[in-house]
Formats: C-alpha cells, sequence, structure tokens
C-alpha cells in the first residue's frame, strides 16, 4: 500500500488548498494509505473537524514532532521561517517514508537539502493571486504542481517554474469545502446596510494596514451608512497579536463593524461571501470575493506604478485610491460604477481559475496526483 502524506506546517489558511485533495484521494482511493500530519494538537482538533465535511474518507491523523523550544516559539510567535524550518529538519526521518508529499507551501523544498530525497514533492499552491511571489522560480524544484487557470499557468511558464506532463490546470479545491461549510449561512449583521469587508495584506510593501488602516476602521465607526468586517490577511498580525487586540478593543463592541484577525471565519470565506463590497490591496482573497461579481475599491498606500503591471492586474477590477481622504465618496462611487467593471470582473474571474462558477475540482487534484505516480512508478 503506497502512503502518501499532507502536512501542515505552516498558517491554517493554506489548508484549505490541499485538505479536500486528500480527503477526496482517501476517499477515491482505497489502495492508498493519507495521513494528514500537523503541527499542534489544536491544529489536529481544526483539522479533524474539516474533515467532518467529508465522511467517507479514512484518513490517518499525525502530529508532527515538535521540539519544546520549536513549541515555545509557535505559541507566540506562530508558524515563522524559522519554526516552518526546524520542524521540518526535526522530522526528516518521517517525512522520508513517503512515496509523496502533498504541500501548499513553498518551504517544504528544503527537505530535499536535508536528506528527505525518496518521496516525490507535489505543491497545491494557495491562492491564485497576482503577486509575483506566487510565481518564483523555485516552483520548478517540484515535481508535480496543480493550479488554477490559464493566468497561473501562463506566468509560471514566463517564470520557467513548469515542466510539461509534471502539471495540472484548473483546481482550487478550496471552493469544495467551502460549499461544504457554508451550507445554510446566516446574515453576519441585523440590519440591511451593505457590507464591506477590508482585507489588507500582510507584507509592509504592500499593504494599505499601515497608512490607511487606523483611518478605515475610524470612518466605519462614526458612519450609518455601511457595516464594515475587518478581516485582513491572517499573517498581518502574526508578530504581536496581544498589541494589535488593545489597538482593535475600541472598535470590537459596535454592531455594525465586525473585527476579526484571525479566527476560522476569516479564512473559510465566511466574510467574502456574504460582502457587498470588496475593499482592500493585494491579497489573493480578491479573487475568491469575485466568484460572484460585485463592486470592489483597491487602496494604494506605496505610489505605485501598478498600469499595465501583472502584478497589480486585480486594481483592473474598480476605482483606485491613493489616499483615505473621502473614503465614502470612494465607495459611493465603487457602487455606482461597478457596471463598469463587471465584464473585466469575469474575464479576469475565467483567467484566474479556469472556470466562471465555482466546481469541484479536488478529486481532479486528487486524480491528478495518482495518475502522476503511477507513471512514474
Amino acid at each position: 500500500m503506497a502512503h502518501i502524506l499532507f502536512p501542515y506546517i505552516a498558517q491554517p489558511h493554506q489548508e484549505f488548498h490541499s485538505l479536500p485533495i486528500a480527503l477526496e484521494m482517501s476517499r477515491l482511493y482505497p489502495d492508498i494509505q493519507v495521513h494528514i500530519a500537523s503541527l499542534t494538537p489544536e491544529r489536529d482538533a481544526r483539522i479533524r473537524r474539516l474533515s467532518q465535511c467529508y465522511p467517507q474518507s479514512r484518513v490517518s491523523f499525525d502530529l508532527l514532532h515538535l521540539p519544546a523550544w520549536i513549541r515555545r516559539h509557535l505559541e507566540r510567535y506562530g508558524p515563522t521561517p524559522l519554526s516552518k524550518l526546524a520542524v521540518l529538519f526535526s522530522n526528516r526521518n518521517y517525512f522520508n517514508r513517503f512515496q509523496a508529499i502533498v504541500v501548499p507551501e513553498r518551504t517544504s523544498l528544503y527537505l530535499r537539502r536535508m536528506g528527505v530525497i525518496h518521496p516525490r514533492l507535489i505543491w497545491t499552491r494557495h491562492g491564485a493571486g497576482d503577486r509575483a511571489i506566487g510565481f518564483a522560480r523555485d516552483a520548478r524544484h517540484f515535481d508535480h504542481i496543480l493550479l488554477a487557470g490559464p493566468k497561473v499557468e501562463r506566468r509560471l511558464l514566463e517564470a520557467g517554474s513548469l515542466c510539461p506532463g509534471h502539471y495540472t490546470t484548473g483546481i482550487y479545491a478550496k471552493f469544495d469545502m467551502v460549499r461544504r461549510l457554508h451550507t445554510d449561512p446566516a446574515p453576519l449583521f441585523a440590519n440591511d446596510r451593505p457590507t464591506i469587508i477590508y482585507n489588507p495584506h500582510f507584507s509592509p510593501r504592500f499593504s494599505s494596514w499601515p497608512r490607511f488602516g487606523r483611518r478605515v476602521l475610524e470612518y466605519s465607526a462614526y458612519q450609518t451608512k455601511y457595516n464594515l468586517v475587518f478581516a485582513p490577511h491572517y499573517r498581518l498580525f502574526d508578530a504581536d497579536r496581544q498589541k494589535i487586540m488593545k489597538i482593535l478593543a475600541p472598535f470590537m463592541s459596535l454592531s455594525h463593524m465586525i473585527i476579526d484577525p484571525g479566527s476560522d471565519r476569516s479564512v473559510d470565506m465566511t466574510y467574502t461571501l456574504a460582502a457587498d463590497l470588496y475593499m482592500g490591496d493585494v491579497s489573493s482573497q480578491i479573487g475568491e470575493f469575485l466568484i460572484r461579481p460585485r463592486p470592489c475599491l483597491f487602496l494604494d498606500a506605496h505610489r505605485t506604478r501598478w498600469r499595465e503591471n501583472p502584478d497589480y492586474e486585480s486594481w483592473t477590477l474598480g476605482p483606485v485610491m491613493d489616499n483615505a481622504d473621502g473614503l465614502e465618496a470612494g465607495l459611493d462611487t465603487a457602487f455606482r460604477s461597478h457596471a463598469n467593471f463587471l465584464d473585466r470582473q469575469k474575464e479576469y474571474i475565467r483567467d484566474t481559475f479556469g472556470f466562471a462558477a465555482p466546481v469541484d475540482t479536488a478529486a481532479k487534484g486528487a486524480k491528478s496526483i495518482i495518475d502522476f505516480l503511477r507513471v512514474i512508478g
């Protein structure tokens, strides 16, 4: 019996991009033993809960070995580059037992330098954004890659990161699990105001949070036209969540605002499915939001030369503001002008995912992995 591993060494938002593939693989291929490895008992419990969406699956749940110092580091900072490398090194003998290792991140490529040479390394990616980091050339070191639509394929080919016969397109497994989780969603707010989701990125080089974030929250707190969900990228506040909670505390009790710096709902599309307008900068969540086209407003906090730049293609999907003055006027304009961007949004979604509306693709991803492994023996 072949054994295939799906390890999770990074933040929880990455789980959705490979876990549905693991669970479908277990269901469809009873001759394959699928293992899911978690960092901590807390992460293991979370993944077990998500796995209940696939009751016919029968996977093995493992806990990765963590020396005490790594555990303390994780408790304080969450997964960091240092802790991820340390986890890989500490578990290298465990990893070397498998025929294949399927991951949503690229850090696991370091396993090759740590002597883990037996398993095939397979990358599912996570997200389908436009930033150049998503198309890095080191991706060519994976044995097989699962990717979304034509845009992703095109840019990876241009970067020299794909080899013919070693990748499969048309896969975005997160949508499969999201549909199972949100069969009967409840309203976010007890009013009929339009709801804005503000979703700043974590990287200071790109994020609107350091320059505009507090002003967005203060504007939202005192106006009476819109609801606001503040759900930034999960990693924005990784460094010091206790400090940021003090900053966010004044906005926590307002009935027309949801402040969510990193709960399960911030990564499972609860907010992107429910919101009426997306406000952000460069997060790949814009693609997930636009699976149902709606108004967008982009905040440029860095005087970016974004036009004709493929790393900022998403900024062609709605108005772009380069300051936080007149925020209400900007939101009003984004709602009024949405018809001008509708065709462009539909084109962007087809190019990004390879389909116009979400379809199940996790089973296709599982099949492509098994077919690849059988071909190479």
